[in-house]
């Protein structure tokens, strides 16, 4: 959202904005407000310690009312299928504000895979009033569901700007860790998803020693969630591998400029599915479904499953086949071109008369 947030800033004399922030991840956060220069007007603040998907939701409702009904505003952006995402879109149906949802229409079509986010992105389509699409992709889905073709506009993913505008800085590694590794071969991993706990971030782990064992020469960066059903897990079968490094989540300079270094990423993230090939980077999903189907279409991107063997054949084969690594590497990245946030705006302003002619959308 950074990057709208910022173009919006810069019609100023069109648009009155006001940023309201919920702390659903409190760490996470405050190091993107930082590196975006954000300084939220409304700040809820509702991080708990393991927190729950009801507690998130109902904190949202009753702190977004206040908010809502004070500023009364002509339209409510949200963004993605977090649960701050959908009850943002609630909130602003009950007081009858015009929604507009950024990244509208991915879909996995299971509801349980990604958990909850596949359910957030429908249920805050179904609410919302305009759509500003990632990809051709998820204008179609839109479409599908009936959604009014008028209300829908390809931008390319915000993301993609936001990616951009950080690596456009010289960067200097600020985690101790990270500085001591930029002469090796690195594989960048991220697992955290709710889905993944149990058996799944076992089995993921486990493969991660397994690559650990067979490549020694590589060094394999994790950083890992807080949530302790990622966390004991990931200390218990990780923590005292010699090539592997277990460190707290990368601020976004960092971890923005570790995806463009590392040789390989495995992840069970959404974001990184479009970051690391906008990079040149091959991607493994330790996922059986994902939203994002325009990069594995293109070839940069490989779902991959959690199973522990899949996932380790998977990973030797980019480490030793150099020809089926540069053919992930090469591929075309589908998901922007740094300009979406303008587009996004663009729209904004057409939607509410401020310009004549609706604007072109991304091909």
């Amino acid at each position: 959202m950074a990057p709208v947030i910022s173009e919006l800033r810069i019609k100023n004399s069109e648009f009155k904005i006001r940023v309201c922030v919920t702390a659903q991840h409190r760490h996470l956060l405050d190091d993107v407000l930082r590196t975006f220069k954000i300084k939220p007007d409304y700040d809820l603040n509702i991080m708990t310690e393991n927190q729950s998907l009801f507690q998130i939701t109902i904190s949202v409702l009753k702190h977004l009312e206040t908010i809502l009904k004070k500023e009364k505003p002509d339209m409510v952006l949200v963004h993605g299928d977090t649960t701050t995402t959908l009850a943002a879109a609630v909130s602003s149906y009950y007081l009858k504000i015009p929604v507009g949802h950024i990244e509208a229409g991915l879909r996995s079509y299971n509801k349980l895979n990604p958990y909850p986010e596949e359910m957030n992105r429908h249920l805050t389509d179904a609410i919302s009033d305009i759509y500003f699409c990632p990809t051709q992709t998820s204008k179609k889905a839109l479409l599908k569901e009936n959604i009014n073709p008028k209300n829908i506009f390809i931008t390319g993913n915000t993301v993609i700007d936001a990616l951009h505008t950080v690596l456009k800085k010289n960067h200097k590694f600020q985690n101790t860790v990270l500085k001591e590794l930029l002469h090796y071969p690195l594989i960048l991993v991220t697992a955290h998803r709710r889905e993944s706990f149990g058996k799944p971030i076992e089995n993921i782990c486990n493969a991660i020693k397994k690559i650990s064992q067979r490549f020694p020469e590589y060094k394999i960066i994790y950083p890992v969630h807080p949530n302790p059903n990622i966390k004991i897990p990931v200390d218990k079968i990780l923590s005292r591998l010699k090539n592997v490094y277990l460190v707290m989540p990368l601020n976004y300079c960092d971890f923005a400029n570790l995806i463009k270094v590392s040789y390989l990423i495995l992840t069970d993230s959404g974001g990184l599915q479009e970051e690391a090939p906008s990079l040149g980077k091959p991607v493994l999903v330790m996922r059986s479904v994902t939203e994002r189907s325009e990069a594995v279409i293109s070839g940069t991107v490989k779902l991959v499953g959690t199973d522990e063997q899949t996932i380790f054949n998977e990973a030797e084969k980019l480490i030793t086949d150099k020809q089926k690594y540069n053919k992930m590497a090469k591929s075309v990245n589908p998901y922007g071109d740094g300009f979406a946030a303008k587009r996004t705006v663009e729209f904004i302003r057409y939607y509410f008369g401020l310009r004549d002619k609706k604007p072109s959308e991304w091909q």
